[in-house]
């Protein structure tokens, strides 16, 4: 399944939805072939049955409310159209997509490096229903002999940290932020082939002034840029002020833009056939609010599922179902809020009856070799995971993990104008393998006098982090060294893993259970290693095949040895967690390092030393 960009009214591209979730959502800027286009807020998406349905997931949904607030009704899926069913440019599937707006708004000429704005009616946009691609802008009056050139997007803004974004100021900045000429005509000549902005020049032809790109960057440079305009261009609107300089930026910078998500795993909630297939069909029965409505469902073919039951016994569900929900309402929130606690408790007690085309476990034992440390495996045979976009930042990363109650140093910038009714999101099916650790194992470990004195490095060196992102208070939300030492343990697992069953690294990814607490549903110590996929079979079973006793022993060995040393050693070896303000030990792209996708917590609190002896330190591994 793809997605039709919309620009205006022509399509100018596609993407797929989890692109649309984690690289490219709203607020963030797609660089096409030609064109450089912003996708916009929620105030400006169509809501189309046809082309969208409604995701079930309550407890996700519960979460999403504490972020954009109670108003929040719905998760949706993004609008989707395949190839296939699209006969012709003009065919109303063609219009399906996403709202986005070209920007940046100035363009280059590569020919005569003429910079202006689009609508300075220098360039003229061609466009090409056939070949979407192709729509591109011409500069129409370019001095230069030959074929009309095609005008490139200048590939500078300004952004700063509480997610505002605009337009460089190219004429304020060449006339040095004086009062500039009356009829300012700017080129930008690139003097060099670094491409860097030592080798740009912005120069206006009006008044000879001329300025390098390079007097723009650096921490210096900034304190002279203007203040920030406080725009937010994919809102169409201005915050009331911003207390920021204009930070430069380039187009296609990897820290421009930063989704936040939530996510968890859809767990049954019900032991009875009949109320499963009422929880996995939700979306479309919450809508019976009377028996009459139900009842004309069940006339309208809509209930196929439900064919064995009578109407009156989906009508008692459904009742027992919206009853749950208004309980739950009135819950504390602390209880609900917490995704992570009923997925531990349904991996670590499983229980047979709770399985549905959407999760299915099989136990297992621990792998021989391991079962003084690993109480447990559970093979996920089918898995499905809800992930919700709820806001992005720019500049940096979210710092923490994204469950409630976590202070981040980022602004969260918000998806809408107004208050957002729904909220785009995707789900995925797949597999996995849960790993529980023995509890009593992880408390001697624990207690050893040497990871107690690790344990004080690793929370000055949390302390510091938060102080110096303005977090407060600092000594707040440390997940501690048990968290340090299954984040180790997720990361060279999933490496290894995806160098076995074939996936590719980026597709691998962990979910950490840890707690030190005996309160609030006791302490905690397990990773889930999963991989999903968007389309409604989700994965083959590759990953939950590495998960057999003997098989999996065989890939721990494996990842134990590798973290006894790195190619990167001494150096990474000898890293010790506060160094540069790093959340991280022993631990690089050379061995724990994971992409994005895979790590919930941005390659933090990581640390082989804690899995195996390094060369630095002896001590502290858990394995023996």
């Amino acid at each position: 399944m793809s997605l039709g960009i919309n620009l205006e009214h022509p399509r100018v591209g596609q993407l797929s939805p989890s692109q649309l979730l984690y690289t490219y959502g709203i607020g963030a800027i797609v660089d096409l072939p030609q064109l450089a286009v912003l996708v916009m807020g929620l105030d400006e998406w169509t809501v189309d049955p046809s082309v969208v349905r409604e995701i079930s997931e309550p407890r996700l949904l519960r979460l999403v409310r504490t972020q954009l607030g109670g108003e929040v009704q719905r998760l949706l899926s993004l609008p989707t159209s395949r190839e296939d069913e699209i006969a012709s440019p003009f065919d109303p599937q063609s219009k399906i997509g996403v709202p986005v707006s070209i920007f940046p708004r100035w363009l280059v000429c590569p020919s005569c490096r003429t910079l202006a704005r689009r609508d300075s009616g220098l360039f003229e946009l061609k466009v090409d229903a056939f070949r979407p691609d192709r729509t591109h802008f011409e500069h129409i009056n370019c001095n230069k002999p030959g074929k009309k050139p095609t005008a490139v997007p200048a590939r500078f803004m300004v952004v700063c940290e509480n997610g505002h974004l605009d337009e460089f100021p190219w004429i304020e900045y060449v006339h040095y932020f004086e009062t500039p000429c009356a009829s300012p005509l700017l080129t930008l000549f690139e003097y060099g082939p670094s491409g860097e902005a030592r080798d740009l020049q912005v120069k206006c032809l009006n008044c000879g002034k001329e300025r390098v790109m390079a007097q723009a960057f650096g921490k210096d440079n900034r304190e002279k840029m203007p203040q920030c305009t406080s725009r937010r261009p994919h809102l169409r609107d201005y915050e009331e002020s911003c207390d920021h300089h204009m930070r430069a930026i380039i187009l296609g910078a990897s820290n421009l833009w930063f989704p936040v998500v939530f996510s968890t795993i859809a767990i049954p909630a019900a032991t009875d056939e009949l109320d499963l297939l009422v929880e996995r069909e939700w979306a479309t029965l919450q809508h019976a609010t009377s028996f009459d409505i139900l009842n004309a469902f069940h006339l309208t073919g809509q209930l196929g599922a439900f064919s064995k039951f009578s109407v009156q016994a989906i009508w008692s569900a459904v009742e027992r179902k919206r009853a749950q929900e208004a309980n739950e309402a009135i819950t504390p929130a602390p209880e609900l809020l917490d995704l992570k606690l009923p997925e531990w408790e349904m991996f670590s007690n499983p229980n047979p009856r709770l399985t549905s085309p959407d999760f299915r476990l099989r136990v297992l034992r621990a792998p021989v070799r391991y079962q003084k440390a690993i109480s447990q495996v559970v093979l996920v045979e089918r898995m499905r995971e809800v992930k919700a976009l709820v806001g992005f930042t720019r500049i940096d990363a979210p710092d923490e993990l994204t469950e409630p109650g976590q202070e981040r140093a980022q602004v969260i910038v918000p998806l809408s104008r107004a208050s957002a009714r729904w909220t785009p999101a995707v789900e995925v099916r797949g597999e996995g393998i849960f790993i529980q650790f023995d509890e009593a194992q992880m408390q001697t470990w624990l207690s050893r006098a040497a990871v107690k004195q690790y344990e004080r490095t690793f929370w000055n060196a949390h302390t510091a982090w938060r102080e110096a992102h303005g977090v407060s208070p600092p000594e707040t939300n440390y997940p501690g060294l048990r968290y340090v030492f299954l984040h180790s343990f997720a990361h060279m697992l999933m490496r290894q893993l995806a160098i076995e069953c074939g996936y590719s690294q980026a597709s691998v990814r962990e979910r950490i259970y840890s707690r030190e607490s005996q309160a609030d549903g006791g302490p905690m110590a397990g990773v889930l290693i999963y991989t999903a996929a968007p389309d409604s079979e989700g994965t083959l079973g590759g990953l939950v095949n590495q998960g057999e006793p003997e098989t999996l022993e065989q890939h721990i060995a494996r990842a134990l040895e590798d973290a006894l040393l790195c190619s990167s050693d001494p150096t990474c070896a000898e890293h010790a967690p506060g160094h540069n303000l790093a959340l991280h030990g022993a631990a690089c792209h050379s061995c724990l390092f994971a992409p994005e996708t895979s790590c919930e917590r941005g390659n933090r609190y990581l640390d082989r030393a804690l899995l195996s002896k390094t060369i630095r330190r002896e001590s502290l591994a858990l394995f023996e």
